[in-house]
């Protein structure tokens, strides 16, 4: 069976397979090779892709965008507390994990930041089987180099939830890498950087490309809150307050007006590649008011300044990571839409003083790497992937708390994957019979500036004084960047399996859940499109009809023709007024006209 790769991404994700030797990235319905990462509820129809950014402007509170930036993170998070400010959707605080709430049907849905990722990994798969043929099971998912043990957790769920069997999530500067290098007959090693800047992530990866299609990541960082949807904010707070000084009137608290100058910034930022000035031209954005805005590049470049600087301190962390200057680097490759962006590379020229390399898609690449990737996995044995070796590495250091609060680091990050690795640790007190270990991630010194992934208890240790007791903790991180940890008492040979709790994962009952309901929206996405169909039956029906009739000539006396094209636009009439209508009724009126419409 074939495998796919997918690259789920902030603001539009893509969809990839190998076949026939090579790689080809899917269309989906509407010919686009990227679908935007959107999904929106209306009172009748749950939307995926295209059509739900379309119908955005007129239904902001109920359309989800950038869940990606929800997923795997607390309510609490000082990231998902700053992009609340420009979401217009609903999101809540349940039990520490951040939940969408929509209306759907009359009702009020609340839904986790997985469900709404696994509609979009949903759709890929959708416009995959419709390209093969064939359904489609297996999966590679990309996601950002940055990402954590618990966003990686989440990404995995979501897919399980899509019904797809994710044979391995891996990095998206990875998966770039392997696009770039596969047909290329690269001598000698080389090291190449990828700048990966895209609609709410940034990423730059390190990889040693040796030959034999040996991939090995040396480094990696980026931040995991900073992309394009950052771009268009400061032009959207440009705007608005644009709008504020010339027409008095504050727009910011009208939702639909700001989700439409949100859609005109995004499309200003974009003509800006390739123009030195853009305008916005909206009809009745507020109060009725018609508005007219202008940006010209160098302005969008200042509005913008510090985040494309802020770029540069990932880049150079990654060098310091590899041990590497910038003189080391063979190539600077560019990777997600955001790179288009005149000044960003600008500012990488500068940096590295060489050419960058712009030969890839950077919509694209990631896509394309991943369903290499998924070919390798799959078992293909075609000679251009079947000596491939992809080495990645773990993005964040992870270790236990120790006295004090301070964070022993188990395994160090950048360390290559799949990895494990023991430290003794002891006990604090006197007599201690039961350890309470937690479980971090992060590069802080304290405990409490890190990310707590988990908390276990090893018991029935044996009395001892402090620091006699040894038990011997092992980590252990899967080819996909996932965790796990044992413990054992030395003195005893106790050993305890530790699955990490994290409280803002989703749990197995929970994951099962969603499940459960994807396959009940599955059935009401089939009944939609039959619902459609059976309108478009109808409509192309008495269309034709109309068109016979005025073709008919001398066939048809005046007075048939005339009740007959009456009845075609009492027909017409109908399906413009009741396009909610249930399949039944479009089958009912369908009927009604093949007896009453006979040319």
């Amino acid at each position: 069976m074939v495998a796919i790769g997918i690259d789920l991404g902030t603001t539009y994700s893509c969809v990839a397979v190998w076949r026939h030797g090579t790689v080809e990235v899917i269309a989906n319905d509407q010919g686009n090779r990227t679908t935007p990462s959107y999904v929106a509820f209306t009172p009748t129809h749950r939307l995926i892709g295209e059509s739900a950014k379309n119908q955005a402007p007129i239904n902001p509170w109920n359309t989800i965008f950038g869940a990606k930036r929800l997923i795997g993170r607390r309510f609490e998070d000082v990231g998902v507390q700053m992009d609340l400010r420009h979401w217009p959707y609903t999101v809540i605080n349940e039990n520490g994990k951040p939940k969408i709430v929509v209306e759907f049907k009359g009702e009020k849905k609340i839904f986790a930041p997985e469900e709404i990722s696994s509609m979009v990994l949903f759709r890929m798969k959708q416009v995959a089987e419709a390209y093969l043929g064939e359904q489609v099971q297996d999966a590679v998912i990309t996601v950002p180099a940055y990402f954590n043990d618990s966003q990686r957790h989440a990404t995995r769920a979501a897919g399980a939830i899509a019904g797809l069997n994710v044979l391995r999530i891996i990095n998206e500067p990875t998966a770039a890498a392997l696009a770039y290098g596969l047909d290329r007959n690269l001598k000698g090693e080389r090291n190449i950087l990828i700048y990966d800047l895209g609609g709410g992530t940034f990423d730059v990866s390190i990889l040693s490309i040796g030959e034999g299609s040996v991939y090995e990541v040396k480094s990696t960082a980026g931040n995991t809150r900073l992309g394009g949807e950052d771009f268009d904010n400061r032009l959207v707070a440009y705007f608005a307050e644009d709008f504020r000084k010339r027409y008095g009137s504050d727009i910011t608290k009208n939702i639909k007006a700001l989700r439409r100058l949100k859609t005109a910034s995004e499309r200003a930022k974009r003509f800006l590649t390739s123009m030195t000035e853009a305008s916005v031209e909206i009809e009745s954005l507020h109060l009725g008011i018609d508005y007219y805005g202008k940006i010209s590049r160098a302005l969008f470049d200042e509005l913008c300044s510090d985040l494309f600087k802020d770029t540069l301190t990932p880049v150079q962390q990654a060098l310091e990571d590899a041990r590497m200057t910038k003189d080391d680097i063979n190539e600077v490759i560019l990777v997600g839409g955001s790179t288009r962006i005149p000044k960003v590379q600008s500012l990488l020229l500068e940096f590295f003083e060489r050419t960058l390399t712009t030969s890839i898609n950077p919509d694209e690449a990631v896509a394309y790497g991943a369903a290499i990737q998924a070919a390798v996995l799959s078992g293909e044995n075609h000679e251009k992937i079947k000596d491939l070796l992809l080495v990645d590495v773990v993005p964040l250091s992870l270790g236990v708390e120790t006295a004090r609060g301070m964070m022993f680091k188990v395994i160090e990050k950048n360390t290559a994957v799949p990895c494990r690795q023991t430290k003794d640790i002891t006990t604090l007190e006197d007599y201690q019979r039961l350890m309470t270990i937690e479980i971090f991630e992060g590069e802080r010194t304290l405990t409490k500036d890190n990310n707590l992934l988990g908390v276990f208890e090893l018991k029935d240790i044996p009395p001892a004084p402090r620091g006699v007791p040894k038990i011997d903790v092992t980590f252990d991180v899967d080819a996909n960047g996932i965790l796990s940890v044992t413990a054992q008492d030395r003195s005893t040979g106790n050993t305890e399996g530790i699955t990490i709790t994290n409280d803002y994962r989703l749990n197995q009952e929970e994951i099962v859940k969603m499940i459960a309901d994807a396959e009940a929206y599955k059935e009401e996405d089939k009944e939609q499109k039959r619902c459609l169909e059976a309108r478009n039956q109808l409509e192309t029906y008495v269309y034709n009809v109309k068109q016979s009739v005025i073709d008919s000539g001398e066939d048809l006396n005046d007075q048939e023709k005339t009740t007959m094209l009456q009845d075609c636009q009492d027909a017409i009439n109908w399906m413009d007024s009741n396009t909610d209508s249930l399949r039944e009724e479009f089958e009912t009126k369908l009927t009604e006209a093949l007896m009453a419409l006979c040319v």
